[in-house]
């Protein structure tokens, strides 16, 4: 059969656009609170305010601060009875406003005299501080972290709505450390992620698990060269059709695109940092809008050198923060010790020949 060969490199922009053609939000889905850690939220209704009425930020005597006015150890204030004391918590009896401290009374038989002075809001937790009524726990399009889980537990919410593509990972034997990096980077990015492999490296084992059922965007993880075991993109040509097989981007070049039926299909390199440069300027970009995902967390700093480029070619530059700075690490050539210390990447343009020191730029940060 005859090999698939990427005659001429598509510019990455073009591949992406080729990707991303047809390509639109998955529906919302129900999840439990406990499942939806990393997930993508969608629209949810706004939470009721939390906490629902005033209550105590610590323990002591609930007051009115007017009735306490001028209240101190040199001039204490009798009162006929002591305050409500409150434990933390607790609701705020009607017309108090403030908590005082545990020795802010002093008790002498039938005695009770007030020491201290109140300010409105001391020691209280207002209705509505916590959570306000208008919003709800987590923002459409924002990536679900454990603080946002803490507000809807608090909020008393069972379950939330995502949008969570669903994700198939092949790879060929031989591969799985690259295909579990792609994975593990997927399911931090609100993907629901399947991974299987390939019985052999042949084309036609590899075509047997190209299976497109239920799957918004189907990985395949190695065998996108032209050497003898590479038979991946043959195995596309079966089951679909071969849009893009080679793209302007270093590292990643043998990157190829196309489809079977209606899901989009990526075929990466094998390499862990050309597999990476294909996640960072291919696959990420689909995920986010399968996800409806609205920003990508990024930093603008200066750079503390230039980073030189090629023209013609798309290149990932890695990153590492240093005294107020991007420090660049590797372009194009990522050995793993590098990847292993970057704290972001820069995707730069294949018209673009680099920065020269000291130009600020949006790199994306790497480390979440």
């Amino acid at each position: 059969m005859t090999q698939c060969l990427p005659v001429s490199l598509t510019p990455l922009e073009e591949a992406a656009a080729t990707l991303l053609h047809g390509i639109s939000a998955v529906a919302p889905e129900k999840l439990a609170v406990a499942e939806v850690l990393g997930c993508v939220a969608a629209e949810m209704p706004a939470v009721p305010s939390t906490p629902a009425q005033d209550l105590a930020a610590a323990d002591g005597w609930a007051v009115n601060a007017s009735d306490v006015v001028g209240a101190s150890s040199y001039s204490p204030l009798a009162v006929v009875k002591p305050p409500t004391w409150v434990d933390s918590s607790d609701a705020i009896p009607p017309h108090c406003d403030c908590v005082l401290e545990a020795d802010a009374i002093v008790m002498s038989g039938p005695l009770v005299e007030v020491i201290v002075e109140g300010v409105p809001g001391q020691g209280v937790r207002r209705a509505g501080s916590d959570i306000s009524s208008d919003r709800p726990a987590v923002a459409s399009g924002h990536l679900i972290r454990p603080r946002d889980l803490l507000m809807a537990r608090i909020a008393g919410l069972e379950t939330l709505n995502v949008r969570r593509p669903q994700l198939r990972i092949v790879n060929l034997p031989g591969g799985a450390a690259t295909a579990h990096l792609i994975a593990d980077h997927a399911r931090a990015n609100g993907a629901h992620v399947t991974e299987i492999e390939a019985a052999a490296r042949d084309a036609t084992s590899v075509a047997d698990v190209l299976d497109p059922a239920g799957i918004d965007l189907l990985i395949a993880v190695g065998g996108s060269g032209v050497g003898r075991n590479d038979a991946t993109v043959n195995a596309l040509a079966r089951r679909g059709t071969v849009l893009v097989h080679g793209v302007a981007l270093r590292p990643g070049r043998t990157a190829a695109i196309g489809r079977t039926g209606a899901t989009p299909v990526l075929v990466m390199p094998g390499a862990p940092d050309h597999a990476l440069a294909a996640w960072f300027a291919l696959a990420l970009p689909v995920l986010e809008r399968l996800s409806g995902r609205r920003s990508r967390p990024s930093r603008r700093l200066p750079l503390s050198r230039k980073i030189a480029s090629s023209i013609g070619l798309a290149e990932i530059a890695l990153l590492e923060e240093r005294e107020g700075a991007w420090l660049p690490l590797a372009t194009g050539d990522l050995p793993l010790h590098v990847m292993a210390r970057a704290d972001a990447w820069l995707l730069i343009p294949g018209s673009s020949e680099g920065f020269a020191a000291g130009t600020p730029v949006d790199a994306y940060l790497w480390r979440e």
